[in-house]
C-alpha cells in the first residue's frame, strides 16, 4: 500500500504533464483575452456551505462527498464543486461592491468518492468560470463562448454544445407539479433516492442513472412548455445571441445538470468519443446562489469542464501523447577540473535562459553522449583540461554534427544569439 496511490487518484508526470501545460496555458491566455481574473479557494469548506449552495438532494451531497469533522468538531468537506466555494468568495469578500459583472476562473483539484469509469476519478481537477452580477442571456452566452473557444483552441472534434433552459422558481413549481403527476403510479418503481426527490425536488428524477427510473420518465414533459414570458424571452435572446455568434447548439430537454442550484440556462458539451458519459463541460445559470449562502440577489452563470475527461477526449481523438523531452545545450566533461568548470557554465546559461543540462551522475563520455541524445539536446561540447585551461571548446550542432570552434568564454553570448 505504502507505494501505490489511493484508488481513484493518479500520478501526473512526464508526457502527461506536457499536455496539462498546454491546456492550462491555453486556459489562462483565453481567460485574460476575456477579462477573467483568476481565484484559489481551500481546497476544504464547512460542510453547511454545500448543503445549502449543492443542495442535499444531489447525487453528490448524499453519496460523493469527502466530508469529516476536524479537530475543533467542525464538519469540513473536502470541495466537490468549485462553484460554491467562488460564491462563498465573492460575498465574504464584498466583491459585488465592485463594478460588475465579476469574471473569476479556477483550476483547481476536486473530490468526489463515485464509481470508477473513463475520464472519471476520486481526486480530479477542474477548469471553471463563474461570472457575476448580470442576468442578462449576453452573461450566459459569454460563459459559453469561453468553453467553445477553448474547445476549438485544442482542435477537439465531434462535440456537440447542448442548451436548455430550467425556468425560474415559479416554471420549477409548475413544472415539478406535472411531473409528479406524471410519474403518478410508477412512484414505488422509483429508486430509493428517486422517491426521496419526488417530494423534495423532482426534477432531480430527470438526471438519475439508474436505468429503472430512465425508462419511466424517458417520456416525461418538458420543462420547456412550463416557461414564463420572462425565461422564455431569456432563452430565445440567448439564442439569438449563439446564433450570431457563430456557436452551433441544439436543444436538448432533458438537459438539467445534476445540481439544485441552477436556474433558466444550463448546457453541456458532450462528446461520443469516450463513451456513454461523455459530457466534458457542463453548466448555466444559478441566480439564487448568492442569496441562499448569505449574500445580496445577484444574477450569475458558469461552468466546470473535468481537465482528465478533456485529455480523455484528446487521446481519443489524437492517439497517446509521445514525450518528446528538449534541451538546448548539453554541457559534457572529461576529468575532474572539466566536471567542476561544466556545473558552473550550466549554471551560468540557465541564468541566461537558456536550457542547459550537464552530467551529475559520473557517466563516460560515450555515455554522455547517449544521455544528449535521450533528453533532445540540440547542441553539445565537452569540457576537459585543455578547454578549460585554454579557453576553447568545440560546439556541436546535434542535429546536423556541424561543429564550430569558439571561445568557452563567448559560449553564453553565442547561445544567446542561437535561442534569442
Amino acid at each position: 500500500m505504502l507505494t501505490q496511490a489511493p484508488k481513484g487518484t493518479k500520478d501526473i508526470f512526464g508526457a502527461e504533464m506536457q499536455i496539462w501545460h498546454d491546456i492550462e496555458g491555453k486556459m489562462r491566455e483565453i481567460c485574460s483575452n476575456f477579462g477573467i481574473e483568476e481565484i484559489r479557494t481551500p481546497i476544504f469548506e464547512h460542510t453547511e456551505l454545500f448543503l445549502r449552495g449543492v443542495g442535499d438532494t444531489t447525487d453528490i451531497v448524499q453519496k460523493e462527498m469527502y466530508t469529516f469533522n476536524d479537530k475543533g468538531n467542525r464538519s469540513i468537506t473536502l470541495r466537490p464543486e468549485s462553484t460554491a466555494g467562488v460564491a462563498r468568495a465573492y460575498i465574504e469578500h464584498g466583491m459585488h461592491n465592485n463594478a460588475q459583472p465579476t469574471k473569476l476562473y479556477y483550476i483547481a483539484p476536486t473530490f468526489r468518492y463515485e464509481k470508477m469509469q473513463a475520464g472519471r476519478q476520486r481526486q480530479f481537477h477542474q477548469f471553471g468560470i463563474e461570472m457575476f452580477g448580470s442576468y442578462s442571456p449576453a452573461l450566459d452566452a459569454e460563459v459559453i463562448s469561453v468553453a467553445a473557444q477553448l474547445i476549438e483552441k485544442l482542435g477537439i472534434e465531434s462535440i456537440q454544445l447542448k442548451i436548455n433552459s430550467l425556468g425560474c422558481p415559479e416554471c420549477r413549481a409548475k413544472y415539478n407539479k406535472l411531473l409528479r403527476e406524471f410519474i403518478g403510479d410508477n412512484l414505488d418503481n422509483l429508486c430509493k433516492e428517486c422517491k426521496d426527490r419526488y417530494e423534495r425536488n423532482p426534477l432531480r428524477v430527470l438526471d438519475c442513472k439508474e436505468e429503472g427510473c430512465k425508462k419511466i420518465i424517458e417520456n416525461a414533459p418538458e420543462i420547456l412548455d412550463c416557461l414564463c414570458d420572462e425565461c422564455k424571452d431569456h432563452f430565445e435572446t440567448l439564442k439569438a445571441i449563439l446564433d450570431e455568434m457563430g456557436i452551433k447548439y441544439v436543444v436538448d430537454p432533458q438537459i438539467v445538470r445534476g445540481l439544485d442550484y441552477y436556474t433558466r440556462t444550463v448546457f453541456e458539451f458532450v462528446t461520443t468519443t469516450i463513451g456513454a458519459q461523455g459530457t466534458v463541460c457542463g453548466g448555466g445559470r444559478y441566480d439564487n446562489l448568492i442569496e441562499e449562502v448569505g449574500g445580496p440577489k445577484t444574477g450569475a452563470v458558469g461552468f466546470g469542464l473535468g481537465i482528465e475527461r478533456l485529455i480523455l477526449t484528446l487521446k481519443a481523438q489524437n492517439g497517446e501523447i509521445e514525450y518528446k523531452p528538449e534541451r538546448d545545450i548539453y554541457i559534457g566533461s572529461i576529468g575532474k577540473k572539466g566536471f567542476v568548470k561544466s556545473q558552473a557554465v550550466t549554471l551560468a546559461l540557465r541564468k541566461a535562459g537558456i536550457v542547459a543540462e550537464c552530467d551529475t551522475v559520473g557517466r563516460s563520455v560515450k555515455a554522455q553522449m547517449k544521455y544528449a541524445n535521450k533528453i533532445g539536446a540540440k547542441y553539445s561540447l565537452i569540457l576537459g583540461d585543455d578547454e578549460v585551461d585554454n579557453d576553447s571548446i568545440s560546439l556541436k550542432n546535434m542535429e546536423t554534427g556541424e561543429v564550430e570552434a569558439l571561445k568557452l568564454s563567448e559560449l553564453e553570448a553565442k547561445m544567446k544569439e542561437i535561442f534569442k
